[in-house]
């Protein structure tokens, strides 16, 4: 059998010992090397040796054993992988190589790098814009953020999105990694955002968590409402819906939460425009249409009509 070099890729971002069934065996059975000092290995009971990236060295270890195996870094070596192909490829008698995943990156890990890079941005030593940044001095781009990944859904551009989606979450981090300067007794950060999310889902979601039979998307909601109200303890059905929304949106989520508490308020008599713009908001709402959209729409459509006259054509 020929002697042999095993490459091992682990994901960085879970502990040493949440390995698969054939890396255990593998390192368990056969010496571990690495360019630097690895840490968790030992703990975990696996000696590890450092050669420093030195192929020429890892392929003299074979005189002493069968197979090797090298500890690749979170990029997987490939500067070494490549070296130490080379030098196999004089001498394919010596050793054959072959790379094992030995664990991988759950779903979410780069989400603990955004995490990373924006305590490095925002601590001494960073970045000095954001080293500047209050709650409220960042309020303006949370918006901005926003509207811009929904531009791009009104667009139907899945990549914007994504780029636009990433600049919402830099707020989300940016503004936990703030929260954590506050006073002892008042600070936060993100696992306690996620945290709270995360709790808020499982309680919200009975039919998912908890068993609970539904028998309707409506259920659902229904569910959802009766829950949230429990949780908040409000006085009035519009307790909690964002004022500093656009008004023909607030106008349209009040009416909602009018109607959805079985409320029968009359609207206001057409005296002003204020009143008359509230009147043709709940038209909207009664006829199934998104009044925000609707005056979006048309306000766009009236953009390429005034492009098109400076144009001239």
């Amino acid at each position: 059998m020929p002697a042999r070099i095993v490459l091992l890729v682990t994901s960085p971002r879970l502990p040493v010992g949440l390995l698969t069934a054939a890396a255990w065996d593998l390192v368990r059975a056969h010496p571990v090397y690495a360019a630097a000092p690895a840490s968790g290995w030992e703990a975990a009971g696996v000696p590890v040796t450092v050669l420093g990236p030195d192929a020429e060295a890892l392929v003299g270890e074979l005189a002493a054993h069968e197979t090797v195996v090298w500890l690749a870094g979170p990029a997987g070596d490939q500067d070494f992988a490549r070296q130490l192909g080379l030098r196999l490829a004089r001498e394919p008698q010596l050793a054959e190589m072959e790379l094992m995943y030995g664990s991988w990156d759950p779903p979410g890990a780069r989400l603990l790098d955004a995490v990373a890079v924006m305590d490095r941005l925002a601590s001494p030593g960073g970045d000095p814009w954001k080293l500047q940044q209050t709650h409220q001095s960042l309020a303006q781009y949370l918006l901005e953020e926003a509207y811009e990944a929904y531009d791009a859904i009104a667009g139907n551009d899945l990549d914007a999105l994504r780029e636009e989606l990433g600049d919402v979450l830099l707020q989300v981090v940016l503004h936990a990694r703030l929260a954590q300067n506050l006073p002892p007794d008042e600070a936060w950060n993100v696992d306690d955002v996620a945290g709270a999310l995360v709790d808020k889902m499982v309680r919200r979601n009975p039919h998912v968590f908890a068993g609970e039979q539904v028998d309707s998307v409506e259920a659902i909601i229904d569910n959802w409402e009766r829950i949230k109200k429990q949780e908040k303890a409000r006085d009035s059905a519009l307790d909690g819906v964002a004022l500093s929304q656009p008004a023909l949106a607030l106008a349209a989520k009040i009416l909602q939460r009018t109607d959805r508490a079985g409320l029968s308020v009359p609207l206001p008599p057409d005296d002003s425009l204020g009143a008359e713009l509230l009147r043709r908001v709940a038209e909207a709402r009664a006829a199934g249409e998104d009044p925000e959209q609707a005056l979006r729409q048309a306000t766009l459509a009236y953009a390429d009509r005034v492009r098109a006259a400076e144009s001239g054509s």
